[in-house]
């Protein structure tokens, strides 16, 4: 049986009368809602309010940051996760931080962009520690602070240009993201585009859409389709934050629009965002002055012209924006058509007057000219601004040209104030009447000529709960390096500070451990005959086992080291002696109390190789090691010195090498030989294995000049001394030359691109071999004497992390004596930090630059970051800092600072405790013969410093500093810069007196803070 064939069902009329009449209502519908945006007001404003943020203590697990756009980069919004991570490993915690809503968390996720009030111009904000202004710079620099401020011209030619519709108040719900109009012509434009129908493309972004692009989108440009969504759907969101009425939001983004669009960068500015920066950068013209010619009723007749070319270049940049790189740069000459072609149409629709067109139209753009009129942002020089800028920088991992440009606002230690007069004071030390006024001029000190050739750092911290806060860092330079923190210097008899404290922490130690124990006990205990510290404090409490730490100290104190010189000492490697700064010193046997007040040499290098032995000696392996000749780890020890060694005469030989040619090498090695046919010949057979009898011949001549060598001779040569019939000791032997550098020349022969570390790598066998006589040598001495400068060495490591532990800014010490007297350098801002340790009774606290940094207020992505005031870390025993504080002021009262003595005095008659240590650093090359004359001696700078307290809280340091051979015609000593300080006592004692000046804003802590503050839409 056949089915039935299906036949169509015919519609009837009613149904297609239903058909039409719901097209036409959805059609109605769809076209109300295109005029009146009603449906869409009510909805996205209700969606809008959900999509808040709060700001409230602590770390925020609520938050997402942008990950690009042009304006989310330049004020620092992607970058807050780097410089959250940066400032926590730097001593800050995060104080508050926004807090997003569960919407607005969900509304992020998809990629949108959060709904706020977003800054137009921002820029770095620096506070002095009053909250006083420091230093403040705003991008762009000129703007409209107001819709009311905008000329009514201006917005009539940008609505022309750019959005005609947007403020038509005849929609007072109007989506400010959508132009129906022209969004529908922009569609059927794309369609065609698709379907390769011919026609001019046409663009549908408004100007909320295009606010969106610039700023948050990649690299501000719309590359997809869903790019464009993404910008109109938050730009409608953000239109409807304030609710369903948007006229007020839509001033907001014609206001946004004047004030950001990007307009190219320019040399010396960077990017030029808005209308006003946009006049001004590429046109040099006043914004004011434009303003003022486009308002009706300000202009004289006479200014026509004047009013003319405003027109003509407000109209350029509105236009340019569409291709600002090109249009402002080589397009000019079709911006100049372009201009003329929409001058004529604004006419056309009334919005300029025929003459005011016509005077628009006889005016041609003229662009400054950035070689003759360049754009320079100019910042203070003074020293404290400099300094912070740069803190704040290195903080952050940023330039200095994207720190300027961060919506950030920092509050800095400095007390402005002080600093100025300080500033002030140390550049008045130049003149030479000025200098002779406050005792400057004498001996050991300077001579009029010579005053303005000094130069002065002068830093000042005050002590508080959380940090050491630098209240004062200037000198009297121009140059942004900081002496105080950036520099290593020999600070001469500052290190004796250290040596010091290093040496009553020891003691304080060896008291921990044995105290309490009976004087039997202590008896039984193995001392080494080397270490006189351990010996002592044992023989100390065998005679008083109840003593007490401070009286230990005290008594430590009255130890008695020589001044002698005439001991030779082995240390660094040689034998080295030491010279008082005063020869009356030389016969004396001081106390170490005295030796620190008078600040004399010799005691502080015996009481340094004390504190060697006392590392050496407190660990048995090591003691065994020079006890034991055959103990096997000496072997380890000897080829660590051959290490070390080597590595030092190739580091010398690499610097006598590095910037010479193949040839140039080989004339220089040979220029140092006491040239001989056999010396030169295994010379050339080393560094020229491979070379033939006559390539060896024509080498010998080239080198023996005059020197004639007969053929059989040079046969004999050849053959005697090939390479692989001698060690590469034998031939450095042979040729009286250091093995090391004959294998350096022959390797950058064969590696001309070498560096420094291949030559480092590929010598370690080297190194190795050319000491190998130590360890086959019969004589025990030879090899004792190589593994006490190992054993030295690594005391010296065990010295260094006693003396970071109280700030000491390097990565070594010279394993040397001489670093007694400041040989392996120290900076003035680490003294002032043990200065600072001392003053608060043994505990370091971080020091302070920045305190308080508060990033992107009042947006979603507010952060608030403030000094950690929980690293406070007791580094040293309190009685070994109070022993310290009493002896520096021992320094003042009767010792190498005397002349400060009573200087700060308040006007009660008070004086404060003021206490220090001095040290002076004559930095020279000097060469000597082997029998230690010195026959030639170089100034590379001198040096002279003060590190002291100035009462409880107050402690700092003054260097005065002459660089280069200048500093040959210098002799002043520490003196210089106490009388330096002397000076200043009336400027510093209104600030160091208690109730006077002095304090600074305490940093707000948590509890000071409002707990909470709710973002109502987005506003904080």
């Amino acid at each position: 049986m056949m089915p039935t064939p299906h036949k169509p069902r015919r519609l009837t009329p009613w149904l297609i009368l239903v058909g039409l009449l719901l097209t036409a209502s959805l059609a109605t519908l769809l076209v109300a809602e295109a005029r009146t945006s009603r449906l869409q007001s009510q909805e996205l404003s209700r969606y809008a309010r959900a999509l808040t943020y709060s700001v409230s203590p602590g770390v925020s697990d609520l938050i997402r940051h942008p990950q690009h756009g042009p304006f989310d980069t330049r004020f620092g919004y992607t970058r807050l996760p780097e410089f959250d991570s940066r400032l926590t490993s730097n001593g800050f915690i995060v104080e508050r931080q926004a807090r997003f809503s569960p919407a607005l968390m969900e509304y992020t996720g998809y990629g949108l962009f959060p709904p706020f009030r977003e800054k137009t111009q921002a820029g770095l904000t620096l506070e002095e520690c009053r909250g006083q202004m420091l230093y403040q710079l705003r991008q762009p620099a000129h703007q409209y602070p107001h819709f009311d401020a905008v000329p009514p011209l201006i917005l009539e030619i940008l609505l022309f240009i750019e959005n005609r519709e947007l403020l038509d108040t005849d929609a007072p719900n109007a989506n400010p993201a959508v132009d129906w109009p022209r969004f529908a012509k922009a569609a059927v434009s794309q369609i065609g585009q698709a379907l390769d129908i011919p026609g001019q493309s046409a663009g549908g972004s408004t100007l909320a859409t295009q606010i969106e692009k610039y700023r948050h989108s990649p690299h501000g440009l719309t590359a997809t389709p869903m790019e464009k969504l993404r910008q109109m759907i938050s730009a409608s969101v953000r239109g409807y934050r304030h609710g369903p009425q948007t006229l007020t939001a839509r001033q907001d983004v014609a206001l946004d629009y004047l004030n950001s669009v990007p307009l190219s960068a320019v040399k010396g500015h960077g990017e030029v965002h808005g209308l006003g920066d946009g006049l001004w950068a590429w046109f040099n013209a006043d914004f004011d002055q434009f303003n003022r010619l486009l308002v009706p009723g300000f202009n004289a007749p006479d200014q026509h012209a004047l009013q003319g070319l405003a027109v003509r270049q407000a109209v350029a940049l509105m236009i340019a924006q569409r291709r600002p790189s090109w249009y402002l740069n080589t397009g000019r000459d079709s911006l100049e058509r372009l201009t003329d072609s929409y001058l004529r149409l604004l006419t056309h629709a009334q919005i300029l007057t025929t003459d005011l067109r016509d005077a628009a139209l006889d005016q041609r753009l003229v662009f400054r000219d950035h070689q003759t009129h360049p754009i320079r942002h100019r910042v203070g020089s003074e020293k404290g601004l400099q300094v912070a800028r740069l803190r704040l920088a290195n903080l952050l991992g940023t330039s200095l040209h994207e720190l300027d440009r961060l919506d950030l606002t920092a509050s800095t230690t400095l007390n402005s104030d002080l600093q100025r007069q300080v500033s002030m004071y140390l550049k008045q030390l130049a003149d030479p009447q000025f200098a002779t006024d406050i005792g400057l001029v004498g001996d050991r000190l300077l001579w009029p000529e010579t005053t303005e050739k000094v130069h002065y750092s002068f830093t000042l911290l005050e002590r508080s709960e959380d940090g050491f806060r630098v209240r004062v860092q200037t000198d009297n330079g121009e140059q942004p390096f900081d002496i105080n923190a950036g520099s290593k210097l020999e600070l001469g008899s500052t290190a004796k500070l250290r040596v010091l404290a290093n040496y009553l922490e020891v003691v304080a130690e060896l008291h921990a451990r044995h105290s309490g124990k009976p004087a039997a006990t202590l008896r039984e205990i193995p001392v080494d005959r080397q270490d006189h510290l351990s010996r002592w404090v044992l023989e100390s409490l065998m005679a008083n086992p109840s003593m007490t730490l401070s009286d230990l100290l005290d008594t430590a104190m009255q130890r008695r080291y020589s001044a002698s010189p005439s001991e030779a000492f082995f240390t660094g490697g040689g034998r080295h002696t030491f010279s008082n700064f005063r020869r009356q010193d030389n016969g004396r046997h001081p106390t170490l109390e005295e030796a620190m007040r008078e600040s004399l040499n010799l005691p502080f290098v015996r009481l340094l190789r004390d504190l060697v032995n006392y590392s050496i000696h407190q660990d048995e392996n090591r003691r065994q090691l020079l006890e034991d000749d055959g103990d096997p780890r000496r072997q380890d020890y000897l080829a660590s010195f051959a290490d070390r060694e080597g590595r030092v005469f190739l580091q010398r030989f690499w610097r006598k090498y590095q910037q010479q040619d193949s040839a140039a090498r080989l004339a220089t090695l040979v220029s140092t030989l006491q040239l001989t046919d056999s010396r030169l010949a295994t010379v050339i057979r080393y560094l020229y294995p491979e070379a033939t009898i006559d390539e060896f011949a024509n080498l010998m001549k080239a080198h023996l000049p005059g020197t004639p060598v007969g053929s059989d001779r040079l046969a004999t040569l050849y053959e005697q001394y090939a390479p692989e019939r001698h060690t590469l000791t034998d031939q450095g032997y042979i040729a009286r030359v250091h093995p090391l550098e004959l294998w350096l020349v022959g390797y950058l022969l064969d590696a001309p691109e070498a560096t420094y570390r291949d030559a480092e790598a590929a010598s370690q066998e080297q190194r190795q071999e050319v000491y190998g006589w130590l360890f086959n040598t019969r004589h025990r001495n030879a090899r004792d004497t190589r593994i006490r400068t190992m054993l030295e060495v690594e005391a010296f490591m065990d010295i260094h992390r006693r003396w970071v532990r109280l700030g000491y800014p390097f990565d070594q010490l010279v394993p040397s004596l001489a670093t007694a007297l400041g040989s392996s350098g120290d900076r003035p801002a680490a003294l002032a930090e043990l200065m600072g340790i001392i003053l608060n009774d043994g505990i370091r606290l971080p020091t302070l630059r920045i305190d308080d940094l508060h990033f992107a207020t009042d947006t979603p992505y507010e952060t608030r970051f403030v000094a950690d005031n929980s690293q406070a870390v007791r580094v040293m025993p309190s009685e070994v800092a109070s022993v310290l504080r009493h002896h520096l002021g021992q320094v003042v009262e009767g010792g190498t600072a005397r002349r400060l003595k009573g200087s700060f005095q308040g006007k009660d008659g008070t004086l404060l405790a003021v206490g220090g240590k001095t040290g002076t650093g004559d930095n020279r090359f000097e060469t000597v013969t082997r029998s230690g004359q010195v026959i030639d001696s170089q100034a590379r700078n001198r040096t002279a410093t003060f590190v002291f307290h100035l009462g409880e809280d107050h402690f700092g340091t003054l260097t005065a500093f002459v660089p280069g051979s200048e500093a040959d015609h210098f002799d002043f000593t520490s003196a210089l810069p106490v009388q330096v300080l002397k000076g200043m006592a009336p400027i510093l004692m209104p600030f160091l007196t208690p109730g006077g000046r002095t304090h600074c804003l305490p940093p707000a802590s948590p509890g000071m803070l409002m707990a909470d503050s709710t973002a109502a839409g987005g506003t904080s």
